[in-house]
């Protein structure tokens, strides 16, 4: 597929999710990154912007662009946001738990409590209003069990869950550029495509260093892997150090346990042999 079809596929699909369900709004936490922003534009694409609802949820390792990007998008759709902090009640729960994790809230716990203090507001949005939490996730932060359980995996639906980081990049272009030529103003900001992705949960995070390999290289594997179905010696044959493929394939098989864990994705032949 290219790209105008694997987007309207996912938009589509979407569509019909949240119909069949009995839905008419969507809810999504907006963050200022490059997942969030496409999935907006693909809710907004799907049912009009005023049924769309954004929620920024600043924490205590939030930038000031993550803010200002999340809110130009917004502005870009057409789409009204809150914002609820999340600093409040993560220093609520980093108190109460500190003793019991051994004097401090801190690392891994720290970060998750963080992506779940979301989720909390996220759902309670959703209860009160009647609207459906759309999931923000892709394909390659699920292999590599980059997410949070009962954080950022929550969700009814997840339009990008069958799509690799690179597609959502290149989705995201494909979506500008037909702005550009319907004389429409580009949807996604300029500068949610050339930032470094990072999820924001600790100073100075970024989600590249985290993994400990770049998208473009992960998804190199993963699709060759599980899409074509090389062989780990075939793929560091084609470029690839053999310790790192063999790495990243035993992570994905790690983290099956929260991929079970995902929502539903669009499924189709996205990658066809």
């Amino acid at each position: 597929m290219d790209s105008a079809q694997k987007y309207e596929t996912c938009v589509a699909a979407l569509k019909d999710y949240v119909q069949n369900a009995g839905f008419s709004d969507v809810l999504i936490g907006l963050s200022g990154g490059i997942d969030s922003s496409l999935v907006a534009v693909m809710c907004a694409d799907a049912f009009g912007a005023s049924r769309v609802h954004g929620v920024l949820l600043p924490g205590p390792y939030s930038t000031d662009h993550s803010i200002t990007d999340a809110q130009d998008l917004a502005a870009n759709l057409g789409v009204r946001t809150e914002t609820i902090s999340i600093s409040e009640p993560y220093q609520a729960f980093a108190s109460v738990l500190a003793q019991a994790c051994g004097g401090e809230l801190a690392g891994l716990a720290s970060e998750n409590t963080q992506a779940r203090c979301r989720m909390v507001c996220l759902m309670a949005l959703s209860n009160a209003h009647g609207w459906m939490l759309v999931n923000t996730g892709n394909k390659s932060e699920a292999m590599m069990g980059y997410s949070t359980l009962y954080g950022d995996t929550a969700g009814a639906f997840a339009p990008l869950g069958g799509l690799y980081k690179t597609d959502v990049y290149a989705l995201s272009e494909w979506r500008n550029a037909q702005a550009v030529c319907s004389g429409e103003i580009p949807p996604i900001p300029q500068h949610v495509l050339v930032k470094p992705p990072s999820a924001e949960l600790a100073p100075g995070q970024q989600d590249e260093r985290s993994m400990g390999i770049e998208y473009a290289e992960l998804d190199e594997i993963l699709l060759a892997h599980f899409e074509r179905g090389e062989s780990p010696e075939h793929i560091a044959a084609c470029g690839h150090d053999l310790a790192l493929v063999n790495d990243v394939l035993r992570r994905v098989r790690s983290y099956e346990f929260k991929r079970s864990l995902e929502p539903p994705y669009p499924v189709a032949p996205f990658y066809e042999l």
